[in-house]
């Protein structure tokens, strides 16, 4: 496993793996927990948690690392089906 930081911020990062099917995945974890995730294989990005401002802006981050695009809480929860 592969951890980076995006944008350099200490609260949250990123764990690059490849699973035992072969499939391969980035988790962005924010402080502890994992909010969202994005299949390398597939290009899918799955988000599971954007309760607070400052885990909606380390999603964003994360979209934007991706290629995918930034997002509002609304839009976060209609997208993502949250």
């Amino acid at each position: 496993m592969k951890t980076f930081y995006i944008n350099k911020l200490a609260n949250n990062h990123v764990n690059e793996y490849t699973n035992s099917d072969g499939d391969h995945y980035s988790d962005l974890i924010s402080y502890t927990t994992r909010v969202a995730s994005y299949n390398h294989k597939t290009n899918e990005m799955s988000v599971y948690n954007c309760q607070s401002q400052t885990t909606i802006k380390h999603i964003n981050n994360f979209l934007e690392f991706y290629g995918f695009d930034r997002c509002t809480k609304k839009e976060l929860i209609n997208n993502y089906n949250l």
